[in-house]
């Protein structure tokens, strides 16, 4: 399964920079030209006693790149706060997401208003119930699970990166189909 190491790859990697830093690692990718990705949310912080609102990391240390290993490597030798996430029980094996899965959750998460984000130890039994897939619309050929909220009526698509992040993205209900 493992690809050439001149291939580009998705690799998971840790940002161990503290909250506030003036230069976290994802915007460091951005100005050397690397495609990279990390979930975003709104928050407000109050700045000089004013509310301000800012995009900032979901989770703090999760980070993926699509970049060769062999490009990475001396990035992440000269960053002591940048890491590799290794795969449990494989000593120094890197985690490479597949590039289908990755461009899939981007895109879903992309054309999302407001996706909300999930840690792989938030998603309970319940969220995974009802099996569906989608016809039509903007996630056309989506499958999933259909989460819905008490109370609510809208209906989210659970889409999941596995054992790393989930989301949660409102679709219309003309476009569900229940597998």
């Amino acid at each position: 399964m493992d690809e050439a190491p001149d291939t580009r790859q998705w690799f998971a990697l840790r940002d161990l920079k503290r909250r506030n830093a003036k230069q976290p690692a994802y915007l460091l990718f951005e100005t050397w030209g690397m495609e990279w990705f990390t979930p975003m949310v709104r928050r407000l912080f109050l700045v000089k006693g004013r509310h301000v609102s800012r995009e900032v990391p979901f989770m703090q240390d999760l980070l993926f790149v699509k970049e060769t290993r062999a490009r990475l490597d001396p990035i992440i030798e000269d960053i002591p706060t940048l890491q590799y996430r290794y795969k449990l029980g494989a000593q120094h094996t890197p985690i490479v997401v597949p590039a289908l899965d990755m461009e899939r959750f981007m895109y879903a998460v992309r054309s999302a208003e407001n996706p909300q984000y999930y840690r792989p130890e938030e998603i309970t039994p319940d969220m995974r119930k009802r099996k569906i897939r989608i016809f039509g619309g903007r996630l056309d050929g989506y499958e999933g699970t259909l989460v819905t909220t008490r109370g609510s009526k809208v209906k989210r698509l659970l889409v999941e990166l596995p054992m790393m992040l989930a989301a949660t993205v409102e679709v219309e209900a003309e476009y569900i189909q229940l597998v």
